[in-house]
């Protein structure tokens, strides 16, 4: 692999662990519940089942990292492992996953902040048009620096995990069990299980965000498998605890039409003034997790052009050390998305991003644990072979429609990297 240069590592354990807590806990434990809510109590299933998955993926990318310190996460690990065009597949999918994954949560915060000022998001164009100020907010400040993209990660975590926490905890005393039956004539129970995987996994992407910019973290071989752990199980817990208690307060037809659902479910349980505070905190969680996926969106493609499998372009920094044209052009293509399905409802874009997005990473999860049982030892192997296994079942439960599209933005970017190679 060629040289890196020697950067200044202004993230440590605490930054790193911020972004991985803040990259998962975004826009999905505030509106997945609107997705699942047709699923009932089949979603706990899938929470088990997602959780447990997540932990080995974690585990897997935590010995990658202390083993292949690297920039570049999944996709330094797929090319050290298999070579340049897996490296080149697995890092394209990845970026597409991570632009797709900032429009998501870019409508994310709209349908938070439009349950406090409804007058945003009156329109599907207004929604459209707050969402982008989102996240073009978060690409201004992450072109201020990684520092300061680290010190706004910290403080918008804090922000967010411990109200989540609180407000999981104390709604457990008000929930309805009849609300957990699945719709009437719902599909057959071992899809609508791969179904739920598929989306709840979306609330656990994120969990290798502290292996991507590894030439930013301070002693990234002991740092980042810390962070990785501690992080998901942070945010997994959190999550799980706020999204299910959600779908046992709110009747299923109110949370499958909402755009705020734990929003609304604080405001049937405490009044406007509590749906309100839980809105500002949803908002807080999204533009968070958007500023921790921006940071990312720039590494991945950073670290390929390093490597000569992206234009040069990706890999100039400028004075402050930051990829300007891989934050730019991941802010543009997030946002083509945005405009592209601005006329659907907040929930049908944020599904159909979703899946989109899980689709393009779960490729990455996939090569990241084959390049471990390819090239690590010992008890590790099993753990990637359980980890792979999970990966593939969940990439089938993504369904057609987001297999499709995510295949066709994979092969879109062959024709870059052959005509990378020839030059």
């Amino acid at each position: 692999m060629a040289a890196e240069p020697t950067p200044a590592r202004p993230l440590g354990l605490w930054s790193a662990t911020a972004l991985v807590v803040g990259s998962m806990i975004g826009s999905g434990v505030f509106l997945l519940p609107a997705s699942l809510a047709p699923y009932g109590a089949t979603s706990l299933v899938g929470w088990a089942i997602t959780l447990c998955g997540a932990l080995l993926l974690a585990l897997t990318f935590a010995r990658l990292a202390m083993h292949w310190p690297q920039t570049g996460g999944p996709y330094a690990y797929a090319r050290n492992a298999f070579g340049d065009l897996p490296g080149f597949v697995v890092a394209w999918s990845y970026w597409v996953s991570i632009w797709c994954a900032n429009a998501a949560i870019a409508v994310g915060f709209a349908g938070s902040i439009g349950a406090v000022f409804p007058a945003l998001t009156a329109t599907p164009l207004r929604a459209a048009g707050c969402a982008l100020g989102a996240l073009w907010l978060c690409i201004g400040v992450n072109l201020a620096g990684v520092r300061e993209a680290g010190r706004m990660q910290l403080l918008t975590t804090a922000l967010k995990l411990l109200p989540l926490l609180l407000f999981g905890f104390v709604a457990l005393w008000f929930l309805d069990t009849s609300h957990y039956l699945p719709e009437s004539g719902s599909q057959p129970l071992s899809d609508a299980v791969q179904a739920t995987v598929a989306l709840t996994l979306w609330a656990f992407l994120g969990l290798e965000a502290a292996t991507v910019p590894a030439g930013a973290i301070a002693a990234p071989e002991r740092t980042i498998p810390r962070a990785t752990l501690l992080g998901t199980l942070l945010a997994g817990i959190a999550t799980i605890l706020a999204c299910t208690v959600v779908l046992g307060v709110l009747p299923m037809a109110q949370a499958q039409a909402s755009a705020a659902p734990m929003a609304d479910a604080a405001r049937a349980l405490w009044g406007p003034a509590a749906g309100i505070a839980v809105a500002l905190v949803a908002a807080v969680s999204c533009f968070g997790a958007l500023n921790g996926w921006v940071l990312i969106s720039a590494q991945v493609p950073l670290a390929a052009a390093n490597d000569g499998l992206l234009p040069r372009r990706f890999a100039q920094l400028d004075r402050d050390g930051t990829p300007v044209f891989g934050l730019l052009g991941s802010g543009a293509l997030a946002s083509l998305l945005v405009l592209a399905n601005y006329s659907h409802s907040l929930v049908q874009l944020f599904t159909f991003s979703i899946l989109l997005s899980t689709a393009a990473t779960l490729l990455p999860y996939v090569i990241s644990s084959a390049a471990w049982l390819r090239s690590g030892s010992g008890q590790g192997r099993m753990v990637a072979a359980l980890a792979l296994a999970y990966s593939l079942y969940a990439l089938v439960g993504t369904g057609a429609e987001a297999l499709l599209w995510g295949a066709v933005l994979v092969l879109a970017g062959l024709p870059l990297y052959w005509w990378q190679r020839r030059h």
